[in-house]
């Protein structure tokens, strides 16, 4: 019988909550709880009563990492403490699984990247959305050449409406202080991890324009339309937002050899007979256009999500699989959603890689005005929320 790998959870808020009861419910079969930890006692009162287990409370991450036993933690706490936490617990010998983003700037991502280069731990992000048979194929695609080269990437994805009241629950959201970003960092971070995932590309340049509390009473960014440039002349367009109702979810990559359309949980697949700029050359018959073929792809085989992650994550600990995702990737889209915050506090186009001390200065200007909010924490039942896209 295979020893279960122990694992600690850092913050038992939305999300830790919902990956202890993962545990419980035995979802992660080669891995238990043995510790939580949370700096609000009220949270770890909850998580007792609503998964009770065997398992030790801690009222500090320090304490979890440098007193518990556990093989690995994972960090489930307000964004700026992911790197800081996965860097504590590499340092102490422990495999490290951190909820996305990989942090909020660039500067952090790297520092924590590092350490994981100079580490013999697993470090990982909670990129659930690899999971989904739908992208897979979608990267499958691009991969093996049925769009060609690609000339258009656009991803429109508003289905995830958020009230006041979302961010009312916790005094840390939707503030630059707590969150460190809006729409980007909390919905984004796997839309943005799988555009350049899926393409295989990063742009070169960026023009974004984010509204600042356009829909919402808060301080960060819940509106937001941006431009891509990449290496090979492509373009591309990514918009958000948190108030449309009933919102879109339509991702397309155009492609000299076809097009690729996700929506509804179905991959559409427009595929040439002759490749776009060959046709354009060679073809005399001034209108017209190459002919093509059309299939519509439903997802096949499983779609794990989180379980899928935290199953590969214990398993990879143990030698039974290989990683399925390298938590240095998470720089990517800490990249991308900075350059869009960076585009329109400029306000200009910004060239990728851009000045990480520059963009980490510009942040903590609107720190320094930010504002705690005095509200009441709420845990939110986050079940239901982790479809196709969010």
């Amino acid at each position: 019988m295979t020893e279960k790998v122990k694992f600690g959870i850092i913050g038992v808020g939305n999300m830790g909550s919902g990956h202890l009861r993962f545990f419980m419910n035995g979802d992660v079969y080669n891995g238990r709880v043995t510790a939580i930890a949370d700096t609000n006692p009220e949270k770890l009162k909850l998580a007792r009563e609503k998964c009770p287990g065997d398992y030790v409370c801690y009222g500090s991450a320090e304490d979890l990492i440098g007193k518990s036993d556990v093989d690995a933690v994972i960090i489930a706490t307000p964004h700026f403490l992911h790197p800081p936490l996965a860097i504590a617990a590499l340092k102490a010998g422990k495999h490290v699984l951190s909820e996305k983003p990989a942090g909020v700037y660039t500067k952090q991502v790297k520092e924590i990247n590092a350490v994981a280069s100079a580490s013999d731990k697993l470090y990982t992000v909670m990129f659930n959305q690899r999971t989904n048979p739908l992208y897979i194929k979608m990267r499958e695609l691009v991969q093996n050449g049925t769009v060609g080269t690609i000339k258009r990437v656009n991803w429109l994805i508003t289905n995830w409406y958020r009230s006041q009241s979302y961010y009312d629950s916790g005094s840390w959201r939707a503030t630059w202080a707590g969150e460190g970003g809006g729409v980007l960092f909390n919905q984004c971070p796997h839309q943005l991890d799988l555009l350049q995932w899926v393409t295989g590309m990063m742009p070169k340049k960026m023009r974004a324009f984010c509204s600042f509390g356009k829909w919402h009473k808060i301080e960060v960014e819940d509106d937001v339309s941006a431009y891509f440039e990449y290496e090979n002349g492509a373009t591309g367009v990514f918009i958000t937002c948190t108030a449309d109702t009933p919102g879109t979810n339509r991702f397309e990559i155009l492609g000299t050899g076809g097009k690729l359309v996700c929506e509804d949980n179905i991959l559409k697949v427009w595929k040439l007979e002759q490749d776009e700029r060959e046709f354009n050359a060679t073809y005399k018959g001034g209108f017209g256009e190459p002919k093509c073929t059309y299939e519509e792809i439903r997802p096949q085989g499983e779609n794990p999500q989180h379980v899928g992650i935290l199953n590969n994550f214990a398993n990879a600990i143990l030698g039974l699989e290989p990683l399925f995702v390298d938590g240095r990737e998470g720089l990517a889209g800490v990249t991308l959603m900075d350059s869009m915050l960076l585009s329109t506090w400029k306000d200009k186009m910004i060239d990728l890689p851009f000045d990480d001390d520059e963009y980490y200065a510009e942040l903590q200007k609107r720190i320094a005005g930010s504002s705690r909010k005095d509200v009441q924490s709420v845990v939110l039942n986050t079940e239901g929320t982790y479809g196709s896209g969010k």
